[in-house]
């Protein structure tokens, strides 16, 4: 199971990388390899102001549909537009082509709440 260091995770699975006060979203290895095939991506929070743990879309895969949760407060600036086209990247590439949403950040110091890859990895039992 792949998790990169140098990003922060929550418990439902998002992780979030951070530029300055803009961050990119999207969900884990694990989130994808658990949900099986994706198959559609909903996001219609664009220019919204979300509280961290807000649902800001939904992604369907084959068998399920699940919630996408904020991991800090912020504005939804963008969805990323391949995934249109192709949902599938999550599955391919969760940490880079498959991000989900750019956010500007609200309140920085939210991050030092999520997990660090450490500590998602135990959560995870990788």
């Amino acid at each position: 199971m792949n998790v990169p260091s140098n990003l922060k995770y929550t418990k439902e699975h998002e992780w979030i990388r951070q530029e300055g006060d803009i961050a990119y979203v999207g969900i884990t290895d694990y989130a994808q390899s658990e949900l099986g095939e994706i198959i559609f991506i909903e996001i219609e929070t664009i220019g919204e102001k979300l509280a961290a743990e807000e649902v800001f879309g939904t992604v369907e895969a084959v068998k399920t549909v699940s919630d996408l949760y904020l991991p800090v407060d912020g504005e939804i600036l963008e969805n990323n537009p391949k995934l249109e086209d192709a949902p599938e990247l999550v599955n391919d590439d969760p940490f880079g082509e498959g991000w989900l949403v750019k956010i500007k950040i609200s309140d920085p110091t939210q991050f030092n709440a999520l997990l660090s890859d450490t500590e998602y990895k135990t959560l995870i039992g990788a």
